[in-house]
C-alpha cells in the first residue's frame, strides 16, 4: 500500500493510512508537518505522499497542518538504495524551517508525518531542523516501518 501511494499515484491510500494512524496522534499535538519533498521531486511525482497523509490526518483530527513550515532546501538522490550511513550523509542539512516561518513552529508540539520510516535518517534531519526552528517537541508518526537486516 505504501509503495502504491508513493509511486503509483494511489492518493486514496493516504486517507486509509490516516484513518489507521489517527488513534496514535497525541492529544496535545499543536501542528502536523509532513516530511517535505524537494520542489523538483514534487514536480515530477505530482504530489507529496506524506503531505497527503498529513492532510487526511488533519481533517480527521482537527489538528492544523503546515506544509510550508519545513522545507527541503536542496535536492537529494533517491535514498532507498543507500545504506543507513549513506542516508544520514545525504540528508544532513537538507531541511530547514524558513526564517520567515519560524513563528509557525516556535514553541509548538509538532508531529512530523511520513509514509515510511526506514533508517531514521530523514526523520532525524527533519527533527533537528524543527528543533533549530524553535519547536518545543517533535514526535514522528509514519504509516510503515522497514525492518532492516543490514546496517540500518
Amino acid at each position: 500500500m505504501a509503495l502504491r501511494l508513493k509511486y503509483a499515484g494511489r492518493a486514496a491510500f493516504a486517507e486509509t493510512a490516516a484513518r489507521l494512524m489517527v488513534r496514535h496522534l497525541a492529544a496535545d499535538t499543536d501542528l502536523l508537518i509532513p516530511v517535505p519533498l524537494h520542489r523538483w521531486r514534487l514536480w515530477s511525482r505530482g504530489y507529496n505522499q506524506a503531505g497527503l497523509i498529513a492532510g487526511a490526518l488533519g481533517r480527521l483530527s482537527g489538528v492544523p497542518i503546515d506544509v510550508h513550515g519545513l522545507v527541503r532546501r536542496r535536492a537529494t538522490p533517491v535514498l532507498r538504495v543507500q545504506s543507513g550511513a549513506g542516508r544520514r550523509r545525504t540528508v544532513r542539512g537538507a531541511f530547514e524551517v524558513p526564517h520567515t516561518l519560524r513563528i509557525r513552529v516556535a514553541g509548538k508540539r509538532i508531529v512530523l508525518v511520513d509514509d515510511v520510516y526506514t533508517s531514521g535518517a530523514t526523520t532525524d534531519a527533519c527533527i533537528a531542523a524543527l528543533h533549530a526552528g524553535g519547536a518545543a517537541r517533535v514526535a514522528v508518526l509514519c504509516w510503515a516501518r522497514v525492518i532492516a537486516d543490514g546496517d540500518d
